[in-house]
């Protein structure tokens, strides 16, 4: 309806609020999670959806809560204090120590390869000496990339234009430029690029893809997770901030003035002094008047499906584990959303499928995402599944499927060192941009400290001195 530019209702009232949040993700609750806790309370979060959460989404069936979307947040490094100040008040933080219970439990990942599973996703059996000799190379090459500092979560952090040649060309350049040729390491690298990007190598800066590796500690605990992935974290935020939040509500247009900014959505017209725009960057110029349109924000479509199981399969094995992939599979894998459960005995369960339709370019990806039926998409995942799970049509009785046209930033060649990208951070006069794509990726860490960050930038000028909203 707003790439169409369709007819949308004439306002029959109008609310006067100081703050608007636009975007029920984990942006826009954080925001919202960070005026509540400094005592501001003249604000709403407008939502589009029915169910707040973005990409952190989930459902729930008899058996368990499972995903939509992200399932997971690694444990966060010392700078990532916004989170972490988040994950005390939640409980996951306690004196400094992780609860337990959040941790993801062992057996975390596993890899179906040569006909069998290996522990861990990194490709360990069958390896040459020279396969070895390459993938010993680049993990000396990201403890040096991590020792500099520049490749921090939030991104913010440590970003530096040192760095920004890495911007300029491909992960897979960069690879072959380090003779790293071996294609068992190029399908990991390729794996972790769709798995975190929705990207191909190809397709993926060269620093995005030494990110993925060096912004993390080698020797982290993590990750944390729940059956509900990172609705967990809806929730908490919900029963926080949900008195604030408006679901059904799109936003369709902003107008910006010298005094206000008028959004409209539904019926309702808001009056606001401050937006803090939480949908994904590339809806501001469809919403917002005089915006010129976005060139460098890319987004890839997924698919995501979660299987109700009777039973596990009669190949999946003794030990019940949270992430499995199969090597060379166009898919990522699935995820049980029962691995954290701490019953003895597990028969039925519910695996979160995940599907990034990485290769060739995101524009046909989308329509043929928008025009293959649930028919098609089951089908596809069950062939898929069945060349490890022979009998796994006999075990599902239901398969629930998401297709998400837009689901996540892409950084391709360019983005991250993006001058657009780069002014988009910086507030538009009383619009405040707080999507993780502003990184130029998508993960948690991003969108939570972009929205908290806005949130306080807001209050700075705010205060405490607005007035009470008022209905007309």
């Amino acid at each position: 309806m707003l790439r169409d530019r369709a007819a949308f209702p004439t306002p029959k009232r109008t609310e006067r609020v100081p703050v608007v949040i636009v975007g029920g993700g984990i942006a826009g609750l954080s925001a919202a999670w960070r005026l509540q806790k400094r005592g501001f309370h003249d604000f709403v979060l407008l939502e589009m959806n029915d169910q707040a959460g973005g990409n952190s989404r989930w459902g729930e069936n008899e058996i368990t809560a499972y995903p939509w979307a992200a399932h997971y947040v690694p444990v966060p490094g010392p700078k990532a204090v916004y989170v972490r100040e988040l994950f005390e008040e939640l409980g996951v933080l306690k004196d400094g120590r992780w609860e337990e219970r959040y941790l993801c439990f062992s057996p975390q990942e596993r890899l179906f390869l040569y006909g069998r599973w290996q522990e861990g996703i990194e490709p360990a059996i069958g390896l040459s000496e020279k396969e070895r000799e390459q993938f010993k190379r680049l993990e000396e090459q990201i403890v040096r990339f991590r020792s500099t500092g520049s490749f921090t979560v939030p991104l913010e952090v440590g970003f530096s234009e040192s760095t920004s040649y890495l911007d300029r060309i491909s992960f897979a350049d960069w690879l072959r430029d380090q003779r790293m040729d071996s294609r068992i390491l190029n399908w990991y690298m390729n794996y972790c690029c769709r798995d975190d990007y929705g990207a191909t190598t190809d397709q993926t800066s060269a620093w995005a893809g030494i990110q993925y590796f060096a912004s993390r500690e080698p020797d982290e605990k993590g990750p944390l997770t729940w059956p509900e992935g990172n609705g967990w974290i809806v929730r908490r935020l919900l029963e926080r901030v949900g008195k604030f939040v408006r679901t059904g509500a799109m936003v369709h247009r902003i107008v910006p003035s010298k005094s206000r900014l008028s959004v409209f959505a539904g019926d309702v017209e808001y009056q606001a002094e401050f937006v803090i725009f939480g949908a994904p960057s590339f809806l501001g110029p469809y919403l917002i008047e005089g915006m010129k349109p976005l060139h460098d924000f890319e987004y890839s479509p997924w698919l995501t499906a979660n299987l109700t199981l009777d039973r596990l399969p009669g190949t999946y094995g003794s030990d019940l584990t949270w992430d499995n992939v199969v090597m060379d599979s166009p898919t990522l894998g699935y995820v049980d959303a029962m691995h954290q459960t701490l019953r003895t005995h597990v028969d039925r369960t519910v695996w979160t499928f995940y599907w990034a339709l990485a290769d060739g370019p995101p524009s046909q990806n989308r329509m043929q995402l928008l025009s293959s039926d649930w028919m098609h998409w089951k089908e596809a995942i069950l062939h898929d599944l069945e060349r490890v799970h022979p009998d796994i049509r006999q075990c599902v009785s239901r398969i629930d499927i998401m297709r998400n046209g837009h689901a996540m930033a892409r950084p391709k060649v360019g983005a991250i060192f993006s001058q657009e990208r780069r002014a988009l951070t910086k507030p538009q006069g009383r619009i405040l941009f707080v999507n993780s794509d502003l990184s130029g990726f998508s993960i948690f860490e991003e969108a939570q400290y972009r929205g908290v960050f806005a949130a306080e930038t807001v209050l700075k000028t705010i205060g405490g001195t607005a007035q009470p909203r008022r209905k007309q």
